[in-house]
Formats: C-alpha cells, structure tokens, sequence
C-alpha cells in the first residue's frame, strides 16, 4: 500500500508533477487558488491536523460554504488520512448536534456565520478541535484556520491509503428518519469523474464550472471539485444563497462554459423574463440538472432561450454522483436518459424479479461508486445495498430503445381506480399550462375514502386563476390519462422543499 491510493494523489498531487501547477483551480468572491497553492495549504493543514493529535481515520466535521477554505480543509484531510464529513450549511441545530454526535468527529471545522447554529451541538459534544474560519474573536478553545494554516509544517506526501479505504463521509437526507452517515472509499471519487464526468459532461482542462448546488452535496462535490480537478480545470465557488439574480450576475460576470443547477432553479431562472443566449454567459456549452427529475417543458424553454440544452440525470448520495443521464448527442426532454458507461441498471418488482419494458418497478444500479455503507445502521444497509446493487427507491420505467422515465419515489406512487398514478408525469403535465410555474401533486382520500390526485401549484407572476381548476383538469386528463387528472388544486406561494430543491411531498401530505 502506498500513498497512489490516496485520492489526493490523482486529484491534487499529479497535477503539479505534470506541470499544471500555475492554473487556477478555485475561485470565490475573495480569492484565488492555483493548484499549486491548493496544494501548498491543503499539505499545511494536513501537517497540523497531525501536529494537533487528531488521529488517523477520525472524523472532521466540515460546516463550510463555498469559499476555497473548503478544497484546502477537504484534501488537507484526505492527506494526513483523516476522514472530512461535510455537512450541509442549511440544516437547524437539532441536525447539526445529531450529525456531531453521531459522526463522533475529533475536530471540527467551521465558518464564523455557522457558529451559532452549531453552539448547541459543540456544547452537547465538545470536539478535541475547533477550528473558525473568518473570525478573529473567537470562542473558548477555538483556533482560526488561518493561523492554524500558518503554523502547519506541509506534509509533503498523502499518507498511504488503499483505493478502497473509507476516505469521507456525507450525511444522506433525512427526510424519512433520522439522517443516514454514507461512507466513501478514495476510488469513488475518480470512479464518477471517470465515468459521467468524462464521459458524459466531457469536461476539458479549458472549463469554467459553476455549480449553484453546493459542494456539501454529492452533486455539487462533483460538479465544482472533483470533475473540475481531474482535468486540471476551475471552479467558481459562490458561498452565498444562489438565487435566479445572483445566479445570473455569475453567468454575466464570470462567463462559465459548464453550469449545473436543479429542475427549481431553472424554472426560477426561466420566470425571470427572456435569458438571451447562455444566460449572460458568451461561453456556456453545458447545462446540467439533477436532484429531481426535470420537467419537458423546462428544458424545452431553456433550449429555445439560452441555445444550450440541459443534460438531465439522476444520482444519489449512496452513489455518489449521476448514473442515468441525457447524453450531448441523446437528448430526449422527459426522460432522464441513459444508463452512465459504467453503470449497469434493472428495474424490479416487489419481489425483485425485473420488469418487462414499459413496466413500473423500483430501479437498482451497480457500478464502481457505491458507498461502502452507512454508519452504524446495519439493517438500512442491508436494505439498500444488496451484494453488487444499490436500491434507489425510485420508480422508474425502461422504454425500448433504453431511456429511462423517471415515475416517483415509491412512497409517492398511488393508485387511481387501480391504476397507478405518478406524480411526476401529473405534474409535468400540469407543468405544460402557461400559468404554472411549479406543481406538485399527492395522494388524498375523498369523502368515499377512494385515494384521488390532488395539485398544489405556483403561478407564474401575474398569472390569472379564472377557470384555472377546469383548464389545469384538461391538461391533466389529455397528457396523463383520464385517471390522474386533480380532483383538489390548490394555489401556493411556493413548495416545501428540501435544500436541494426536492419538493417535500410527505408536508403536503401532512397538512
């Protein structure tokens, strides 16, 4: 075993030996990092992270925005094999003291702002190590990062790893139980830049990626640091909230040639008015989406305003990135595409046996980036990760020539007079009406007790509701079928989601 099964070697390391240390590497609102810097910082850190104690194979919890503290804290760790768990900026109290309980992480790593959503869980579970990043008065026992970063003594090489050691952490969404810690080996991390990255994004050592989902998220740890660092190219890290204005103000000012966002985001974009060619950028040659499945008609509306298609797809945080994606060369809007090269896919019925084409089952995958496992929950990892296959939880229907239609979760399918009914396909089709921007659509008992669709939808500004509930049942019943048209629809002022922008269909449910 030596130090090439770390991933900092492939990443990080080999781009200063093959001389491409002078590029830039990360850029946010401050400041830039070239490779050879990330490098320099990231080999510090390492060093003190040694120099304080914090033993092998602990657990750094990383509550950071998207700043270059965050490549510099998350390689620093992979180099003195210590094992970084980022976790999401957005989460309440009660999460964050979970996640540091749980994770039993040594140190932790924080910016300034998070401090006061993070004191209750550094009271309840007190790391061996607090580090602050951005603030000069700090709390009891607290170092900054800055000064812990100039004290470091680089460690110059990785510490030898096994391309199959666990290497990071990130927490799965909570949104059915309490969240589930996925453990990833270093392999993972080249496995999917080799795979989609290469092979479906195709990115190029002459790429600007900006990635409005953060890099806390699986998706966005691909899409802003690991694709962008296995070809040598930069990435723009915004730490703030990427709203449709700020998103915009990138694309007009930095000129990305790759953006990524999700199915909400480019609806918010689109209902800000006419975008012109690449969105404010002269450079864009990529879109691409994930974290629900995108609606036709969004991606149908981004093509004919910004030139650029969307490459839609679907990954997991157990998989670590997409492994179904739309394709450069097969695009087919509604769909979310084709099995990743790599990536082998079935899908199943309840009792596991697999499904004809065009029929409804759940869709499991097997390829090189499964997570080893969640932490200290042996049955849920039974459950999902079945000796080679990785369940999903998604419905999902395989047509003939070998896209993939995304249905729902499985906890959101229903049945109609027996028929089952995807929310999906009711909302896409509600999506088609010129007055709704977003929809959402459950399950609910009518007075007879028979289960009947019911839409919660967003208007787009200044969109009129008269004879809306006729016309959006028209709609409905014409592109979904007869059975799946809504009996109730009510009007919102914006969907429960989560912070990746699913919509949080159990809170419509519950009220």
């Amino acid at each position: 075993m030596d130090a090439s099964g770390n991933a900092v070697s492939w990443f990080l390391d080999r781009h200063l030996a093959e001389g491409r240390g002078g590029a830039t590497a990360f850029t946010d609102p401050a400041r830039s990092l070239t490779y050879a810097a990330l490098a320099e910082a990231s080999a510090r850190f390492a060093g003190s992270l040694r120099a304080a104690g914090v033993a092998r194979e602990s657990r750094l919890l990383m509550l950071m925005p998207d700043t270059v503290d965050f490549p510099v804290v998350f390689w620093g760790a992979l180099r003195a094999g210590i094992v970084p768990v980022p976790v999401n900026t957005l989460l309440p109290p009660e999460q964050l003291a979970y996640m540091l309980a749980d994770s039993r992480a040594a140190a932790v790593c924080a910016a300034a702002s998070m401090l006061p959503a993070l004191a209750p869980a550094l009271a309840a579970t007190p790391p061996r190590l607090l580090l602050v990043a951005g603030e000069e008065d700090l709390p009891p026992g607290a170092l900054s990062l800055e000064g812990f970063l100039a004290e470091g003594q680089p460690l110059a090489q990785p510490v030898p790893a096994s391309p199959d050691e666990v290497a990071f952490w990130l927490y799965s969404s909570g949104s059915t139980g309490a969240p589930k810690g996925v453990k990833h080996v270093h392999a993972s991390l080249r496995a999917t830049a080799e795979t989609y990255g290469a092979q479906v994004l195709g990115i190029r050592p002459d790429d600007l990626v900006y990635s409005a989902a953060k890099l806390f998220f699986a998706y966005g740890l691909g899409n802003a640091m690991t694709f962008p660092m296995a070809v040598g190219a930069a990435s723009l890290l915004l730490p703030d909230r990427p709203t449709p204005a700020a998103v915009l103000d990138v694309m007009g000012r930095h000129s990305p040639s790759i953006f990524c966002g999700v199915p909400t985001l480019y609806a918010a974009l689109l209902a800000q008015g006419e975008l012109g060619r690449g969105a404010g950028s002269d450079r864009l040659r990529r879109c691409i989406s994930a974290g629900e499945a995108l609606p036709e008609q969004i991606g149908l509306r981004w093509r004919e305003q910004t030139g650029c298609d969307i490459l839609d797809g679907i990954g997991s945080t157990e998989m670590l990135h997409i492994f179904v994606s739309n394709r450069p060369e097969a695009i087919r809007y509604g769909t979310t595409g084709l099995a990743v090269p790599g990536y082998d896919l079935r899908i199943v019925d309840e009792a596991g046996r697999e499904v004809a084409d065009g029929e409804i089952g759940e869709l499991l995958v097997r390829g090189p980036s499964a997570a080893e496992g969640y932490w200290n929950q042996r049955a849920k990892t039974r459950r999902t990760f079945e000796g080679e296959w990785t369940r999903t939880g998604d419905q999902y229907v395989r047509e003939a020539d070998g896209f993939y239609r995304y249905q729902g979760r499985a906890d959101d399918m229903f049945k109609v007079s027996g028929i089952w009914v995807s929310p999906f396909a009711v909302e896409a089709a509600l999506m088609t009406h010129p007055a709704v921007q977003e929809a959402a659509v459950i399950g609910e008992e009518d007075a007879d007790g028979l289960v009947k669709p019911k839409a919660f939808v967003v208007l787009k500004p200044d969109a009129a509701e008269d004879n809306l509930f006729d016309a959006l049942r028209d709609t409905a019943k014409s592109r979904a079928g007869p059975w799946a048209y809504p009996r109730w629809v009510e009007v919102l002022e914006e969907l429960p989601k989560t912070a990746t922008g699913k919509i949080q269909r159990f809170k419509l449910r519950a009220s």
